[in-house]
């Protein structure tokens, strides 16, 4: 297949092993141009045989990717969704990264909020570099909730307790606390990270396909009702955004410095400043 004709990332295909890397301005701002080629990439990845590895990565050493476009949410419609809806577009690319039958891999080097965190999390593992990679879920402080699965996901993960420290705390996460925690498979230093990745997953490309989609297909029978739960999920972010100061909270993100380098780099600084006038 031919993965020439994006704009926002690169493809690289090499024995089995397609390495994505993502370049979209300065803080890898999962926009609308971006967030349309993520789906349709998940989609021809999934259904390319020439594929056995999906590596996820940032061309930008500080982020990984830094959220989902706060401007965009804001224009969300507030009505709930139909019974009927079906899984969102945001879930349907994440749930493409957890079931296609190959290895789906996220090496982070930098920070990974909201929507990028989500979507590392939808991949089978997580290499994070140790030292400057940082995780973060800010959208209670806008308002809102993880609403692209990553309450789905980090339950599952990190169990009840530290899921809720991060979901709520909006604080941000060092990769050392994410392995600790079970929400990154290791932390490598800058040395280690790309050798032992490009070795797994070269690994995991030479085996037979067939046998790495049933087993990996055989794991994930583990994780049970996760559609249902995406589908909750979806109905509950919806539900938040007529919320008492949702709108107001999220454009005092926009003005204080979300969605740039400076304030994303500060994420859960910035997050706790949003109410702390009101707070007195």
């Amino acid at each position: 297949m031919d993965y020439s004709d994006y704009r926002c990332l690169r493809v690289e295909l090499t024995q089995g092993v397609a390495r994505v890397t993502l370049a979209n301005g300065e803080i890898n701002l999962l926009d609308k141009p971006l967030f349309k080629e993520m789906i349709r990439l998940t989609e021809q990845l999934a259904a390319d045989d020439e594929v056995r590895v999906v590596i996820l990565c940032s061309a930008n050493p500080d982020f990984f990717i830094a959220h989902f476009d706060v401007g965009l949410i804001l224009k969300f419609p507030v009505e709930a969704p139909a019974p009927d809806a079906g899984l969102s577009p945001f879930h349907r690319m994440c749930e493409t990264l957890r079931t296609m039958p190959k290895a789906t891999i996220a090496v982070v080097e930098g920070r990974a909020g909201g929507g990028g965190s989500e979507i590392a999390l939808s991949c089978d593992m997580r290499f994070a570099l140790r030292g400057r990679a940082v995780f973060n879920q800010p959208e209670v402080a806008l308002g809102i909730l993880p609403g692209g699965s990553g309450t789905v996901r980090l339950s599952r993960l990190l169990g009840r307790s530290r899921a809720l420290e991060v979901v709520l705390g909006c604080d941000d996460v060092s990769a050392e606390t994410a392995q600790d925690w079970g929400w990154v498979n290791r932390t490598l230093s800058l040395t280690e990270l790309w050798p032992h990745v490009d070795r797994l997953a070269a690994r995991i490309a030479s085996f037979p396909a067939h046998a790495v989609a049933a087993a990996k297909a055989s794991v994930l029978r583990a994780e049970k009702e996760v559609l249902p739960d995406l589908l909750a999920e979806a109905a509950a972010f919806q539900g938040t955004l007529s919320g008492a100061g949702t709108r107001s909270a999220m454009a005092s993100f926009l003005a204080s410095g979300g969605q740039t380098p400076a304030g994303e780099l500060r994420l859960g600084e910035l997050a706790a400043e949003l109410h702390r006038s009101s707070r007195g």
